[in-house]
C-alpha cells in the first residue's frame, strides 16, 4: 500500500537513537520518516497519549492524520498540535493559575478566547474613534489591514518573546529618520496598548495574550511543566523551521525531559517569515539532539529540475549558500534536456488563452493527471482567478484554487447567502440592492445572470425588501425566466416568508437551516457545487465563532459610535453585526477546510506562497507575471516590519535601502528554490508583454530567466 522505503530512511525509522535531528531539502522524504516513525511508536506497546506531533500549522499534519487513520490503529489518540494551539489549551486548562498574575481585571471569571476575526473586530471598535482624533491620517491602507497590523505587531513581540510596549521603539529601525512614519508607528504602539488594556479588562484573549500567558507564566510554573512533560512523552515536530522563535525556546527547555524526540528541519524553508518563522533558532534545536541526519536524494525533482534549480537560485542570488550537498549540484550542473518553457504572448488575455490550451493538451497528449498541475502567481486577483478557472472549465478541465488570504466577502456563496440573510431580517434595516439580488438568485437558483437579473428586476422591491410571488408576473415574462426557475424562486420565496413570520434565529443557524432546507436540495445552486458548499462551511463556523465571542462579552457601549439599537437580549442581531463588519472587510480570516483539495483530480490555481505551505509536489508548473516584481517585493506594510521585528535583527542597526534589496534576493531565491523543489518535470514561464494591468514588466525573476536560457548574459 505505501511506496517502499529507502535503506537511509529505513535506517532513521529504526534507529535505537531518542532523540534526532532530520535535516534536508523538500521532496527528500523527511515527513515519509515522520510518519513511519510516529507509526512504529504506536505499534511500540506506547500509550497514543503519550506521542505528541508538533507542526507550525494545522494542514501540515494531514500526512501523519491520514496515515494512522489508515493504519486501522484504535489503541487511544495521538496528541496532534500546534504551539498556538498548545498554549491556547494550557490557558484554557489552567486559567485560575495564570489570570491573576498576567493583570486581568476579573480572574475569579472564565477567558474569552478570540479568532483573528473576533480580535480585529474588538480591534476595530477601539481604533476608529481614533481615526476619527487624526491618527494614521498619512497611510492610505484599507481600515481592515491597518486593523490587522496591529494585531500583527502584537502576535510578534509574544512570538520573538519582548514586551509589547516596546514595539514603536524596535520599528524605529525601518523608519530612517522619516519624522511621518515615526508618528505613525507612535499611533500604531498606541492602539496596540489600548487594545491590550481592553483584553485585560474583559478577559479577552487574543493569539498574542494566549501565547505570553503559556511561554511566560504557564510554562515556568512547575504544575503546568510537570503536565506537559508526563503525558507527552514522545515528540514529532515536523518543519520545525517554520515556526517562531519563542517556541524554540520552550522546545529547547523540554526536549531534554522527552523519551524520544524526532525534529523535522527543511533546508531552504522559513516561508513564513511574515509571521515570525525563524530557521535560524529552528536549526540551533540540533545542538540537543543526541544525533544528526540528512536526506539528500529528491523524491520529486528529476535531474533537469534540479539543473534548473541550480542555475536559477545563482543566477538570483550568487552570494546565496547552496544548500544541496555537492553531489546533488554537480548533477544539476551537468547538461541535458530543458526542464522549461516560455509562453510569450503580446496581451494577457492571450496568454491565459495559451495556459488553457497547453493545460488541456498535457491532460489530453500526455496523461497528465489535473491534480499533478499548478498554476502559481505571485498574487492571485479576483480578475486573474476567474478567468483562469472560467477557461479551464470551458476547456472541461477540473480546477480548483487556494487563496488563504481572500475574505469570506469576496466569495460568490457567502455574498449570496448574507443576501438571503438581509431579505429574510428587515428588522436589520439593509436594503440589497437589486443587482445583489439578482447576484443571489444567480448563485442559490442555479441559472444564469440574464434571468437572474430578469426576475429580480421583476420582483424585488427594494424599499420594503418585498418580493413578488413568479404567479404575479405576467405570462410571457414567466416564459422567458422558465418555469423552472419559476419553481426554485418560488420555494426560495415560500420559505423567506415562512421565516420572517417565525422567531428570529442566529445568523450561523439561519444559515444552516436555509442552506439545509432550501439551497443543498436538487437544482439549487449549492447542490453539486462543492466550491461553494466549503465556503458555506467556512462562513457558518465564523458567525458561530463571533457570536460565541461577542454573546460572552457583550457591552452594548461598543455600539455607541453607530448609535445601534442592539440589546444583549437579542443576540439574533449580532447578525446584523457581522454582516456590517464582514462588508468593512474586518472580518477575513481563513479555514482548515480551505487548505483541503475539494476535489483530488484538479488544477489548482494559487499564490506561489500559498503552494510552497501546503508542501505538496506537482509535476507540471505554470508560472504566471514573472516580470512582475511582486514576486520579490515585500507587500506594504507601514505599520509593522518582518525584518526589524525578529530576534536576529539589531535595534541599534538602522534598516537601508541595501538590506531590502539584499533580503529581497534571498527571499526570491528561497521561493524559486522552493517551488521547483516541489515540481517533478516541468516549469512554464507565462509572459505577457503587458502585464495583467496593462504595463510592462521587467523584475528580479524574468532578469534571472534570461540570464538561465542566454547565459552569455551578464
Amino acid at each position: 500500500m505505501d511506496a517502499p522505503l529507502t535503506s537511509e530512511q529505513q535506517a532513521l525509522v529504526d534507529s535505537p537513537t531518542a532523540k534526532f535531528f532530520l535535516r534536508g531539502r523538500a521532496g527528500a522524504g523527511k515527513t515519509t520518516v515522520g510518519v513511519r516513525r510516529a507509526l512504529r511508536l504506536l505499534t511500540s506497546s506506547l500509550p497514543a497519549e503519550s506521542i505528541l506531533i508538533l507542526t507550525p500549522q494545522r494542514s501540515l499534519q494531514a500526512p501523519y492524520e491520514d496515515a494512522i487513520l489508515q493504519s486501522g490503529y484504535s489503541g487511544g489518540q495521538v496528541t496532534f498540535a500546534t504551539v498556538g494551539g498548545l498554549a491556547r489549551r494550557m490557558c484554557d486548562l489552567f486559567w485560575p493559575l495564570a489570570a491573576e498574575r498576567a493583570g486581568f481585571k476579573s480572574p475569579d471569571q472564565p477567558p474569552v478566547f478570540l479568532t483573528l476575526e473576533t480580535a480585529q473586530y474588538y480591534m476595530a471598535h477601539l481604533v476608529r474613534p481614533k481615526l476619527d482624533e487624526g491618527y494614521f491620517a498619512s497611510v492610505t491602507i484599507d481600515r481592515n489591514r491597518l486593523y490587522s497590523q496591529i494585531i500583527d505587531n502584537l502576535n510578534k513581540a509574544a512570538l520573538i518573546g519582548f514586551d509589547h510596549r516596546e514595539i514603536a521603539e524596535r520599528l524605529a529601525a525601518s523608519e530612517n529618520g522619516d519624522p511621518e512614519q515615526h508618528r505613525i508607528h507612535a499611533d500604531a504602539q498606541a492602539c496596540a496598548n489600548l487594545f491590550r488594556e481592553y483584553c485585560l479588562e474583559h478577559n479577552l484573549l487574543d493569539y498574542s495574550l494566549q501565547f505570553e500567558i503559556f511561554t511566560n507564566i504557564l510554562w515556568d510554573d512547575p504544575l503546568v511543566r510537570d503536565y506537559l512533560t508526563q503525558t507527552h512523552r514522545h515528540l514529532i515536530y515536523d518543519n520545525v523551521e517554520e515556526d517562531p522563535p519563542r517556541a524554540h525556546d520552550i522546545l529547547r527547555e523540554w526536549i531534554p525531559n522527552l523519551d524520544s524526540a524526532l525534529l523535522i528541519f527543511d533546508e531552504g524553508g522559513g516561508f513564513r517569515r511574515f509571521l515570525s518563522a525563524d530557521p535560524v533558532t529552528g536549526e540551533a534545536l540540533g545542538q540537543i539532539c543526541e544525533e544528526e541526519a540528512r536526506l539528500d536524494n529528491s523524491f520529486v525533482m528529476s535531474e533537469e529540475v534540479a539543473r534548473l534549480e541550480t542555475q536559477l537560485t545563482e543566477a538570483i542570488n550568487p552570494a546565496l549558500t547552496p544548500f544541496p550537498s555537492p553531489e546533488v549540484r554537480e548533477r544539476g550542473a551537468e547538461g541535458g534536456v530543458r526542464a522549461y518553457d516560455f509562453l510569450l504572448t503580446r496581451f494577457y488575455p492571450e496568454l491565459l488563452d495559451e495556459i488553457a490550451k497547453e493545460i488541456q493538451r498535457l491532460v489530453s497528449e500526455e496523461n497528465i493527471s489535473p491534480e499533478e498541475i499548478v498554476i502559481l502567481a505571485p498574487y492571485l486577483s479576483d480578475s486573474l482567478r476567474f478567468s483562469l478557472m472560467h477557461r479551464l472549465e470551458q476547456a472541461e478541465i477540473p480546477v480548483r484554487s487556494h487563496r488563504p488570504s481572500r475574505s469570506l466577502r469576496d466569495e460568490p456563496a457567502s455574498h449570496a447567502l448574507l443576501t438571503l440573510a438581509s431579505l429574510a431580517h428587515p428588522g436589520w434595516h439593509i436594503h440589497p440592492a437589486r443587482f445583489d439580488v439578482a447576484y443571489a438568485f444567480l448563485f442559490s437558483l442555479g441559472t444564469d445572470l440574464v434571468r437572474a437579473q430578469l426576475l429580480s428586476e421583476i420582483v424585488y422591491r427594494q424599499k420594503d425588501m418585498r418580493l413578488s410571488p413568479f404567479e404575479e408576473i405576467q405570462p410571457d415574462m414567466q416564459e422567458r425566466v422558465t418555469y423552472a426557475l419559476g419553481e426554485r424562486y418560488a420555494s426560495l420565496r415560500q420559505w423567506l416568508e415562512l421565516y420572517r413570520e417565525s422567531e428570529p434565529l442566529p445568523l450561523d443557524h439561519f444559515l444552516r437551516k436555509i442552506f439545509g432546507e432550501i439551497l443543498s436540495q436538487p437544482g439549487f445552486g449549492f447542490h453539486q457545487n462543492l466550491d461553494a458548499v466549503r465556503v458555506a462551511a467556512s462562513l457558518i463556523e465564523s458567525v458561530e465563532k463571533f457570536r460565541n465571542s461577542i454573546e460572552q462579552t457583550f457591552d452594548n457601549s461598543i455600539f455607541d459610535h453607530r448609535n445601534s439599537n442592539i440589546e444583549s437580549s437579542n443576540i439574533a442581531a449580532l447578525g446584523k453585526e457581522y454582516l456590517t463588519m464582514l462588508q468593512d472587510g474586518v472580518i477575513a480570516a481563513s479555514y482548515l477546510e480551505a487548505w483541503n483539495p475539494q476535489q483530488d483530480n484538479a488544477v489548482l490555481v494559487a499564490p506561489a506562497h500559498s503552494f510552497l505551505m501546503m508542501n505538496r509536489p506537482a509535476t507540471i508548473q505554470f508560472w504566471l507575471d514573472v516580470g512582475s516584481s511582486g514576486w520579490h517585493d515585500r507587500l506594504a506594510q507601514p505599520l509593522t516590519h518582518p525584518y526589524v521585528l525578529s530576534r536576529e535583527w539589531n535595534p541599534s542597526r538602522e534598516w537601508t535601502d541595501a538590506d531590502e534589496v539584499q533580503s529581497a534576493k534571498e527571499a526570491l531565491a528561497r521561493l524559486v528554490s522552493g517551488l521547483l523543489y516541489r515540481c517533478r518535470s516541468r516549469v512554464y514561464l507565462g509572459l505577457s508583454e503587458l502585464g495583467e494591468s496593462g504595463f510592462e514588466q521587467r523584475g528580479d525573476l524574468l532578469r534571472a530567466w534570461q540570464k538561465v536560457s542566454n547565459p552569455e548574459i551578464t
